[in-house]
């Protein structure tokens, strides 16, 4: 027996399914902090007062944005039918955007500012804990990501296509 899905059907399981979500975040996250924020350092014609000012910008914008992306991630797999499978690592991915948000992107913000002011901060480890988190969250993204692709089952109900 032939099995056929109507292209709806598709399109409704393929945005049900965690994946897209987790990877689109990838691929934010990874353009803006392993791409994006090094290479600015590496212009000759760009200060280290104005690149930290305009990453200070930049990591404000992507702060909001995986914010939005946390709240996407939460709505698609609960409607996904996967809250039970995937709710401890969607609670790591929020502790981790929570950190960012409450302490380490205005910690480090502060910390801009005193530079671009021409004082050097207190050492501190803030920004190394903000890279190893970073870190934490692509790989958490790319497992959900991938895990939810092997799912097999994308939605309440759906049906092998």
């Amino acid at each position: 027996m032939v099995h056929y899905m109507t292209v709806m059907n598709r399109i409704r399981n393929a945005l049900l399914n965690p994946a897209w979500v987790c990877f689109l975040w990838v691929g934010v996250t990874v353009g803006v902090s392993m791409i994006a924020t090094p290479l600015r350092f590496t212009a000759e014609t760009i200060t280290r007062e104005i690149a930290l000012d305009v990453g200070r910008v930049v990591f404000a914008g992507l702060n909001k944005v995986e914010l939005l992306a946390l709240i996407l991630l939460l709505i698609v797999v609960r409607a996904s039918g996967q809250a039970a499978r995937f709710w401890a690592f969607c609670g790591v991915l929020a502790l981790i955007v929570i950190a960012q948000s409450a302490w380490l992107t205005p910690e480090l913000a502060e910390r801009t500012q005193l530079i671009i002011n021409g004082v050097e901060p207190p050492k501190s480890y803030a920004h190394a804990i903000y890279s190893s988190l970073e870190l934490l969250k692509i790989g958490l993204l790319l497992f959900l990501g991938f895990s939810s692709l092997g799912a097999g089952n994308s939605g309440p109900g759906a049906r092998p296509g």
